[in-house]
């Protein structure tokens, strides 16, 4: 897949080859989003509000920082959040799958099991969204965050949030697979906020939102021991993992903080083993949270994990809390009603 994403972002020249593969994606995608606004494929609409954290592009963008920001930020302001995911890279005994902090990886699958480590949260995994939603509303939930659930159309929404890479944007602005887009651009326009991660490199065709991820804490993976950012815990050059989205995005942050790598990327979602964690030398190893959840089981004294902050800025902060009270005010009005 990295050889993929590669190319989409550089718009290599032997992706023309698959435009016409792209036309049929468009076509089905189109085709699909239409059932679901005519009716024709059934929305379900939950009692309480439900906002959307997705993407349109494959390869990484911050994503799941900000829903683990949203729901701190919701607890914080009186709501009793609970974030449902489709799971993907875990396959559960039985859905919905409740996920506990000490739920197996290869049950609730990785993102998930972070953002229930990191947030506190209820979480659940569920192919069937709107069951999932069930399952959290019946558990005491009063606001449902949907973790990239912008394409799980079965699932209505009150707000779509997409995180869009500032670096990276939208790539070469193709549709799969000759491009990275999961859904045409002209999407961005009916999203509720466009929340752009870092600087922009490249142009958008739509105005966002800006965030970026600021590192929070070193974290020993065998006992939890976690360091402030400016303490760093070890000395020399280290090995660097990420088996997410956007490696060199996270080199890079540990290259920012003055941490000398020998960078090791892995496929998004990658299975690490043990054997992924050996090397000859007695180097520490350092990777991200998502890979951490995964690593935690057979991690040696040498792992560290670098957790990061999604930093939305105040403006973002202020109309979020304008949206929600507007939300919550019509749902009073209907209740008293």
């Amino acid at each position: 897949m990295s050889r993929w994403v590669d190319a989409w972002y550089r718009d290599a020249a032997w992706l023309h080859a698959l435009r016409p593969l792209e036309r049929i994606y468009r076509s089905a995608v189109a085709r699909r989003d239409a059932a679901y606004r005519s009716g024709r494929k059934p929305v379900w609409q939950a009692p309480v509000p439900v906002v959307v954290v997705g993407n349109i592009t494959l390869g990484g963008t911050g994503k799941s920082p900000l829903v683990a920001w949203l729901g701190r930020w919701l607890s914080e302001h009186g709501w009793r959040p609970g974030i449902v995911s489709r799971g993907y890279g875990g396959q559960a005994p039985g859905y919905p799958f409740y996920v506990r902090d000490d739920a197996e990886v290869a049950h609730a699958g990785d993102e998930p099991l972070m953002l229930a480590q990191q947030t506190g949260l209820p979480v659940v995994v569920d192919p069937d969204r709107p069951r999932g939603a069930r399952r959290l509303i019946d558990a005491g939930c009063d606001i449902l965050i949907s973790d990239d659930g912008l394409q799980h159309l079965a699932l209505g929404r009150d707000l779509e949030l997409v995180v869009v890479d500032g670096q990276r944007g939208l790539g070469n602005g193709r549709c799969l697979p000759a491009g990275p887009l999961r859904e045409p651009s002209s999407r961005l326009s009916r999203v509720d906020a466009v929340i752009v991660n870092g600087d922009t490199a490249r142009e958008l065709p739509i105005d966002g939102y800006r965030m970026h991820l600021q590192p929070s804490r070193w974290r020993h993976l065998i006992d939890g021991v976690c360091y402030p950012v400016d303490k760093q815990p070890f000395s020399g050059r280290v090995h660097a993992l990420a088996g997410i989205g956007h490696p060199s995005r996270f080199f890079a942050t540990l290259s920012s903080l003055g941490v000398e790598v020998d960078t090791h990327p892995f496929p998004d979602h990658h299975r690490f083993s043990a054997s992924d964690l050996r090397f000859t030398d007695n180097r520490p190893v350092v990777m991200t949270a998502k890979d951490a959840v995964k690593c935690r089981p057979f991690a040696n004294e040498r792992c560290w994990a670098l957790d990061v902050e999604a930093c939305p800025e105040p403006a973002f902060v202020d109309w979020l809390g304008e949206r929600l009270e507007a939300l919550r005010s019509a749902e009073r009005e209907e209740h008293d009603g």
